[in-house]
């Protein structure tokens, strides 16, 4: 075999949503490995999923042509056809819905990331404001309380691990849930002798490298998070310069705190009051090279944006912000120097139309940036404020990852033209009336995209093989709906290399400069704020704002009285979910790898409860909640709190055509039934779920 068949592509990773950068190594035209970029991570470290992204660009149970509905929604019957007829299908049903009932009737979700310009650009075009993406069920409430405070979102800051003395994670599964890069350099961390406190409803990898490890009542972190602040005000451990300087509604915090002392919050958390003042005195002593890790599914309880809250205002007490070791600003490409990337979504003219979700009229203090997907059933089903009649989906499933999908999909069934535009099946594809399919990450070139940071660059996702199948990059995708929609002049080019061209057209850069290391570096040196007076808050005030303006002037209060999780009722769980470091929720369960390793999931149950219920590991028992059933194996064990349960997400998945994940373990949303809502921060309260468990004899 020549050596002149073999090459090396540098890319990202769309394995999960970390997306990692990547080294391909492909020969005789196919990919014959793939390891971590090691120009940006150090080394060619990838996760198992990264690396079984060979066995997914070669699945034959992946989509391979658009496929038009062929009976009842969620019947699986499908038609293949032809790109031109999947494309005129699609923009016929959308002109009549606009011409009927004007163009915000046409929404469109996905699940977010950086990579989101050309289908923002795409609905703003045709006229919708309606926008979102899948972090109703996710992160809504930190993006959304960093936002109250600061102006920023989560995703505006990075985590200073490689300097960081001390750090606290609330159910944060660093090293299960994890990205590739981050876990390392919080291992290194560790190795280098930063202390670490770790609070969860069970034990897990992460805690196992714990200095201190507290099991603590369900939704309870919040009361721990109180304890630590009394602590730190009322013994003068904070950062009062840092405080004086960048903090407004400090003396409404001193008040507030006053009766959540560390002693209130052991009765709350069943954390002891000397564990939580020893974390309060040890943050003191490393500040402001202090991280807490404000998670990353943070979809929680009704409560949860302000415990949320509370992690970042422990971060401004500590003076955390652009510290070293501690919470750093990301900086763009101008703050580097250079003209900003150019983004299709700029050039669009603006929509000034309500939202249907209501995020900026009902819901004033929340993001569009993020949406509330949760709201699309009850907009479509009520016509409230207009009727939504369609509804583009981009690799998003919230029939998968939404709360009570038997109630989403209700909505989803009464739309006009219901399109998702995938490289897999999805539950939420398989009720819709047409799927276009995209060309896998390894199959095509994506758009550059601006890496913020402390040192920013621009990444490219660059076309490693050719397509297996009868697939299409969405670039293409949106470009042929909006030449067909009359909007065209939005997206005037032919081929990705020209939208790369126009891209990178003010900033002096080429296609050729991603050759040698898959990136391209915009500064040497770290970009550090000035912390006297460089921060830049995009509150009002500019500052820290813990007596918000965004919230008061929405008739929210910034500190409403502590209110206890709600507790199950007798013979009742708490059920929760989370993630391991070898799937992708249920995007990756029909790996051929993946599913190898772990095809299915089982429901961890406290040994003491177990007992009382007659139930050992591996029996096969009953889950219920409001007249939904579901079977799993049981997982007995003494590291799970005993009005727990907990299972990983994404399972029991029920679409025939992927054999090897079909039906295997338990579908968990479907016992959430009715927590379709927006909690305070935005975010659907998972968490506040009940289950029966009984023994099927």
């Amino acid at each position: 075999m020549s050596e002149t068949s073999k090459k090396i592509v540098y890319s990202v990773c769309s394995m999960c949503t970390v997306r990692c950068p990547i080294e391909v190594e492909v020969q005789n035209g196919a990919v014959k490995h793939i390891w971590g970029n090691p120009h940006v991570l150090g080394g060619r470290y990838l996760c198992p999923r990264g690396a079984a992204g060979k066995a997914f660009v070669n699945d034959s149970e992946r989509l391979q042509g658009p496929m038009i509905r062929d009976g009842e929604r969620g019947s699986g019957k499908w038609r293949k056809t032809s790109w031109d007829e999947a494309l005129d299908y699609v923009a016929d049903k959308l002109k009549k819905v606009i011409e009927t009932y004007g163009p915000e009737s046409v929404i469109l979700g996905d699940r977010g990331g950086p990579f989101t310009d050309m289908q923002k650009a795409f609905i703003k075009a045709i006229g919708s404001p309606n926008y979102f993406n899948h972090n109703g069920a996710c992160s809504n409430s930190v993006h959304n309380a960093h936002n109250g405070l600061t102006g920023h979102r989560r995703n505006t800051v990075s985590y200073d691990w490689k300097n960081c003395k001390y750090a606290v994670l609330y159910g944060r599964n660093i090293l299960e849930s994890l990205g590739t890069k981050e876990a390392k350099d919080f291992i290194d961390g560790l190795e280098r002798g930063m202390k670490f406190a770790f609070f969860d409803i069970r034990w897990n990898y992460t805690a196992a490298k714990a200095d201190s490890f507290h099991i603590l009542n369900p939704g309870s972190d919040y009361a721990v998070n109180l304890g630590i602040i009394y602590t730190l005000i009322n013994e003068n451990l904070h950062d009062t310069e840092f405080v004086n300087r960048w903090v407004l509604g400090f003396d409404e915090l001193v008040k507030f705190i006053t009766p959540y002392t560390p002693e209130w919050a052991e009765k709350e958390s069943g954390v002891p009051a000397r564990e939580i003042i020893r974390i309060a005195h040890e943050m003191a002593e490393a500040r402001p090279s202090v991280i807490l890790h404000p998670g990353w599914m943070t979809a929680w309880t009704e409560n949860d944006y302000y415990f949320r809250r509370s992690i970042y205002m422990i971060y401004a007490l500590l003076g955390g912000y652009e510290a070293k070791g501690g919470l750093i600003f990301d900086k763009n490409e101008v703050e580097a120097g250079y003209k900003p990337l150019k983004k299709f979504v700029d050039i669009v003219p603006k929509v000034d139309k309500k939202r249907f979700d209501g995020v900026g009229w009902k819901y004033k203090h929340l993001s569009p940036d993020y949406g509330l997907a949760q709201m699309v059933p009850y907009a479509v089903l009520n016509e409230d404020p207009y009727p939504v009649k369609a509804f583009i989906n981009y690799r998003f499933d919230p029939l998968s990852a939404f709360p009570d999908p038997e109630a989403y999909k209700e909505g989803l069934k009464k739309l006009d033209l219901l399109v998702t535009i995938d490289v897999n099946y999805s539950h939420t594809g398989w009720v819709s009336d047409i799927i276009l399919p995209e060309s896998t990450y390894l199959e095509r070139t994506d758009p550059v995209i601006a890496k913020s940071g402390s040192k920013p660059a621009l990444w490219i996702r660059r076309q490693a093989v050719e397509p297996r199948f009868d697939t299409k990059p969405k670039w293409w995708i949106l470009k042929q709906l909006a030449d067909r929609l009359g909007v065209g002049q939005y997206f005037p080019h032919n081929t990705v290399e020209e939208i790369i061209s126009f891209q990178l057209q003010d900033m002096g850069l080429k296609l050729e400069d991603f050759d040698e290391k898959g990136i391209v570096s915009l500064s040497k040196d770290e970009i550090i704020w000035d912390r006297q007076d460089g921060l830049k808050f995009k509150t009002p005030s500019k500052k820290i704002e813990f007596l918000s303006s965004m919230l008061e002037n929405s008739g929210i209060p910034s500190f409403p009285a502590y209110q206890s999780p709600k507790e199950p009722p007798e013979g009742f769980f708490r059920f929760t979910t989370g993630k391991i470091a070898i799937h992708t929720q249920g995007t990756s369960l029909n790996n051929p790898y993946l599913n190898e390793i772990q095809f299915e999931n089982t429901l961890w149950i406290n040994t003491q409860e177990a007992k009382k219920l007659g139930i050992n590991t591996g029996d096969t028992i009953e889950v219920s909640s409001f007249g939904v059933v579901q079977t799993i194996k049981a997982y007995v064990t003494d590291y799970i709190h005993p009005k727990v349960v907990y299972t990983l997400h994404g399972y029991g998945r029920e679409i025939p055509l992927q054999s090897r994940a079909f039906k295997k373990g338990m579908r968990d949303n479907t016992l959430m039934k009715g927590l379709l809502k927006v909690a305070v921060g935005g975010n659907c309260p998972m968490t506040d779920c009940f289950v029966k468990v009984r023994k099927l004899s």
